[in-house]
This record gives C-alpha cells, sequence and structure tokens, in this order.
C-alpha cells in the first residue's frame, strides 16, 4: 500500500510539474509574439535546462533573435554530442555561423553533410528537406544532385528539383529539368507551358528554351513532346507562322488525323493570325474530304477569311466573295446540324455587311428548324432572326422571339442577352420607361459586358427624360442608335447631325460624339474617332461616357494608331481619374503590360 501511495505522489508531482512547464511555456510565446525577447529568452533558458532535447529550438531561436551566438553555438553543439547522427542539429548550427557572418564555416558544415550521405533516397530526400526547410534551397539541390550520382539515377528527385529550381528561379536548370522528363512523362506538357509562362519574363528566355528543344530534336528527332512544346514557344513570341510550321511537319510525320492543328488553328484565330489560320485549314482540306475534319476545315476557313475580311478595310466584292463561299459550302454539304454554324454566320454577313434581310431571314428561319442543332446555337440564331426582324420592320416577331429564348434560359448568358435585345427593342421603339426597366435589373448580369451595356443605356435615358419629358430627342437619338446597329452609318449621321438643328436644347452632345465615335471605328477610321472620344474627354469629363472614352481611346493607340505611350497615359487616366470605372481593372492591366511589368506572380 505504502508503494502504490508513493507512486500517486511521485504522479501528482510530475503533472505539476509538467503543468507548471506548460504555463511557462505559453508564457514565453506570448513575450516572444509580443517582441520582449530579453522575457521570453529567460523562461526558455529555464525551461531548456529542465529538458534540454524539448526545448532545444525555442532556446536557440530566442538566442538567435538576441544575437546571442556564442551560446548559440555552444547549446548546438552539446546536443550534437548527444545526437551525433542528427542533421538537423548540424544544419542548425551552419544557419548560427551565417547569421554570425562566417558562410565558409556554415558551408564545410554543409558539404560535410552531403559528402557523408549514404546511398539511401530515403536518407538523401530527408537532408535535403531539412536543407529547405531551413531556407537553404541551394543545399537542397546539391543534395538531390548528389544523390542522382550515389544512386546512379538521373531521373531521381526531378519533381522535387522543378519546385526548387522555379523558387530560386532558375530557368536554365529548371527548363533542363522539364526537358529530361517530358520524354517519359509527355502528360507534364502542359505544367511545364505553364510554369514557363509565370516564370518567363521575355525574348531572352524564350530563346534559350528554343535553343535548348532545338538541340533536344536534333539529338532525338522522334521526340514529338519537344516539338509540340516548340511550337507552344513560337506561339509566346507571336511568331505564329513558325509555330504553324512545326506543326504541320510534326503532322505529316506522324501521319496524324490533324486535330492538332485544328487546335492550333483555334489560337491563331484567337491572336488574329488569321492568314496562318487560313494556311492550316487548308492543309486540313488537302488531306481529302474522308477525313474526319474535312467538313469542319471547310467551314471554319470561310469564317476566318469572313474573320480577316471585316476585320480590316475591305472592298464590296470581299463581301460577295464571302457570300459565295458559304452559299457554295452550304450547297456542298446541305441545311443541316454540320452546316448550322455556317449558316448563321452567312446570315449575320448578309444581315450588316450586304444588307440582305429577306435572304438572310430565309437561311436562319431554315437553320432554327434543323432538328439536330445544338439547343444554344438555336437560341442564338433565333436571337439575331429576332435582330432581323427588328431591321425589317417586323418588330413583333422580334420582341416574341427574345422572350422566347429569355423564358427558355432563365439566368444565363444568353438568357440575359435576350433580356438585353428586347430592352433595346423598347428603346428603340420610343417605350423608355419599359426600357429603363428591363436595364436596371440586368445591371446585375452575371456578363460584365451586358451589365456595363446595361447600365449606359439605362442612364442614357433617365439623364435624357429628365431633360426633356417628353423623349423627343432621345427618340431620333435611338432611331440613329438603330442603324448604327444595322452599320447603315451614313443614315446614322445623318439623324445625328440633324437632332441638335431640330431639338437645340438636347442634352444628347456627347452621346452624339461616342455615337459618331462608334461609326468612325465600324469604318475602320481610327483617327476620326480618337478625335471625336478626346472631344468627350475634354468637354464632358465628368459624364456618362467619360470613362467609357478614355478607355476607348486607350485601346485605339494600342491596337489601331500604334502609339504605346498614348495608350499608356489613357489607361492611367482611368486609374487615377476614374476610380468608379467598370474599366479599372482591365486598365490596370493593360497599363502594367505597357510598362513593361511582370503581371504574373510565381
Amino acid at each position: 500500500m505504502k508503494r502504490i501511495l508513493v507512486l500517486v505522489f511521485f504522479a501528482i508531482l510530475s503533472c505539476t510539474k509538467l503543468f507548471a512547464q506548460s504555463d511557462e511555456l505559453q508564457l514565453a510565446k506570448q513575450y516572444y509574439a509580443n517582441g520582449e525577447h530579453e522575457k521570453a529568452l529567460t523562461i526558455y533558458q529555464k525551461l531548456y535546462k529542465q529538458d534540454n532535447d524539448t526545448y532545444y529550438n525555442s532556446y536557440v531561436a530566442a538566442l538567435m533573435s538576441l544575437k546571442k551566438f556564442d551560446e548559440a553555438e555552444i547549446a548546438t553543439k552539446k546536443i550534437m554530442r548527444k545526437h551525433p547522427n542528427a542533421a538537423e542539429y548540424t544544419i542548425t548550427l551552419g544557419s548560427i555561423y551565417i547569421q554570425r557572418g562566417d558562410t565558409e564555416k556554415a558551408n564545410a558544415l554543409y558539404n560535410g553533410l552531403i559528402k557523408s550521405l549514404p546511398a539511401d533516397q530515403n536518407v538523401i530526400a530527408s537532408l535535403a528537406a531539412q536543407f529547405y526547410q531551413g531556407t537553404n534551397a541551394d543545399f537542397a539541390i546539391k543534395t538531390f544532385q548528389q544523390g542522382r550520382k550515389l544512386l546512379h539515377n538521373d531521373d531521381l528527385f526531378t519533381y522535387e528539383l522543378i519546385t526548387l529550381y522555379r523558387f530560386k528561379r532558375n530557368k536554365p536548370e529548371l527548363t533542363e529539368e522539364y526537358l529530361n522528363i517530358l520524354p517519359k512523362n509527355p502528360l507534364f506538357l502542359s505544367q511545364a507551358e505553364n510554369t514557363f509562362s509565370t516564370l518567363f519574363e521575355g525574348e531572352a528566355d524564350y530563346d534559350m528554351l528554343r535553343i535548348a528543344l532545338l538541340k533536344r530534336i536534333q539529338k532525338d528527332p522522334q521526340q514529338t513532346v519537344f516539338v509540340n512544346l516548340l511550337t507552344w514557344q513560337f506561339l509566346q513570341q507571336k511568331d505564329f507562322g513558325q509555330a504553324l510550321n512545326q506543326a504541320l511537319a510534326l503532322s505529316r510525320r506522324t501521319n496524324s488525323d490533324g486535330s492538332d492543328i485544328y487546335d492550333l488553328c483555334r489560337t491563331l484565330i484567337a491572336n488574329e493570325a488569321y492568314d496562318e489560320a487560313i494556311r492550316g485549314y487548308e492543309y486540313l482540306i488537302s488531306m481529302g474530304k474522308d477525313q474526319p475534319l474535312y467538313a469542319d476545315a471547310r467551314i471554319e476557313l470561310i469564317n476566318t477569311k469572313n474573320l480577316k475580311v471585316t476585320a480590316g478595310k475591305y472592298v464590296q466584292n470581299d463581301l460577295v466573295d464571302l457570300e459565295k463561299n458559304y452559299i457554295d459550302l452550304i450547297a456542298e454539304f446541305g441545311r443541316n446540324n454540320t452546316t448550322a454554324s455556317a449558316m448563321q454566320k452567312l446570315a449575320n454577313l448578309q444581315t450588316f455587311k450586304l444588307h440582305k434581310l429577306n435572304e438572310a431571314q430565309k437561311i436562319l428561319e431554315d437553320a432554327i428548324n434543323i432538328t439536330e442543332i445544338r439547343p444554344n446555337l438555336r437560341a442564338a440564331c433565333k436571337l439575331d432572326l429576332g435582330d432581323i426582324y427588328l431591321l425589317n420592320n417586323q418588330p413583333w416577331e422580334a420582341t416574341l422571339l427574345y422572350s422566347q429564348v429569355e423564358k427558355e434560359y432563365p439566368n444565363t448568358a444568353i438568357g440575359q442577352d435576350a433580356k438585353f435585345r428586347n430592352a433595346k427593342f423598347a428603346y428603340y421603339t420610343g417605350d423608355f420607361t419599359w426600357a429603363k426597366g428591363q436595364l436596371d435589373v440586368l445591371k446585375a448580369a452575371t456578363s460584365q459586358l451586358i451589365a456595363n451595356d446595361a447600365l449606359n443605356l439605362s442612364l442614357l435615358i433617365a439623364d435624357n427624360i429628365a431633360v426633356d419629358t417628353s423623349g423627343k430627342a432621345l427618340q431620333m437619338y435611338a432611331h440613329a442608335d438603330l442603324q448604327i446597329f444595322a452599320e447603315q452609318q451614313d443614315k446614322a449621321i445623318k439623324i445625328l447631325d440633324s437632332i441638335n438643328i431640330k431639338y437645340p436644347n438636347n442634352a444628347l452632345s456627347d452621346d452624339i460624339l461616342m455615337a459618331k465615335a462608334r461609326i468612325a471605328i465600324q469604318q475602320k477610321n481610327f483617327a476620326d474617332a480618337a478625335a471625336d472620344l478626346k472631344k468627350i474627354v475634354a468637354e464632358h469629363p465628368t459624364d456618362l461616357w467619360a470613362d467609357d472614352a478614355v478607355f476607348m481611346l486607350g485601346d485605339i493607340y494600342e491596337n489601331q494608331l500604334t502609339d504605346k505611350e498614348q495608350a499608356k497615359n489613357y489607361y492611367q487616366k482611368i486609374i487615377t481619374d476614374y476610380g468608379g470605372s467598370l474599366f479599372i481593372n482591365e486598365a490596370r492591366k493593360r497599363f502594367r503590360k505597357l510598362r513593361g511589368d511582370k503581371t504574373d506572380g510565381l
């Protein structure tokens, strides 16, 4: 019984001691967090004397924070003698030397650890991890490199080294690691591309990658993954011709079905490299009618030619040739699910460029009635057909179609588009009160473009109805706006010029300038557009279209008039003068890009 009581007494004593240590530890941590390092050290020193192993790390950290390096060294050497095989204490001693300014002594310790490594993968990985946790990535790298030598395997530790080289921003070594792993693990290609796009900062980096890839291809021309990465590299440098050449050469060599070329053409179109995309589609067509992508390539070839023509200056014959290409295509393949998208494109060409409303109407009516057409494409065709009805003096048929799509696709992007078109229909036809009610709902649309357009149109209506409750001047402006939408620019200009004559006290001066700028942009007269937009900025700096005009000027100078400095100034003006603008995030991104900032973080 006495023996039991003694054991209980010592157990209670031990627990009491542990609780006391716990309280002291919490107090020390609180002192340390508050920056009272001397007070923290006093407690840690006391606890360390009671239990070296448990409180060593806290004690030494407190010593280091107070630059008491000699005492930290003594404590570390003491525990090293106690645990001679624990590399973590040697690494800590090296950290003490580094902070004391004795880097050579620290390096000698670290090199000694690496030199004494056994040929054991787990031990090697453990030491490297300890170096990395001690914020010494360089020796973590050296550890893995030594491990490869010891284990006679250059494929080991690849993922770890990739992580370390990326952390160190060591682009050449990172590149080599990826090029080593890709032949055996081609699925890592996307990861490599994402890493390079994040880390690389300019032409020199991509040139380095290109040279490394060409060496690999010369050494092992059968490795298609290198060619794919080289194609990607040319795309990053916007050398679209070379990108396509590489992809075509690979496609011919591997006798592929052309799907890689088809995907590349989409990327080329997104970058407005229309000539290269056309060449890619022509290659797919040349593969023969029995190939699975033949029909798609035929359709996309004409669509790309359409984009190329309408993106630049064109003459009537260009449009007529495009129309004939579409008609011949539809005649060859028939009016079916395969050609439905081409039918939609032809109808848009005829509506807005050739102004053949009846022909366009018939084509879209046929497209909607195709049994196998994709639901979203049918909805898009319905909306386009509604636009044609509106322009072809069939307003009620137009609003009926818009309402059908809105009802069929509630709370979706296409449903919101339908609602916006219905609101614009009311605006065009002078029902401003109903239009404004719909637009106010759309200001919360998930589509930023629709939300922005809805906000602007709602404010336009509100501002002008407040000045002129009859809305007569606004009705004329809305009619001009409809002609701009129809790309009947001469008619629109005539109406716009008449507004001030008929209603001299209207509040539409900035709106008229914006409308004329939009017409000039449609006609590719970017200098004229810039002149009108500058008038808005100068004469109406706080009105509805001010921030739109500033942002549009930046875009025109950046992408059309090739004056990057002017573009940068206008983007900066959005940031400094229009902090509440919906364009501010895009303006900030473009400004930083033009300034040469690296916007993607590691």
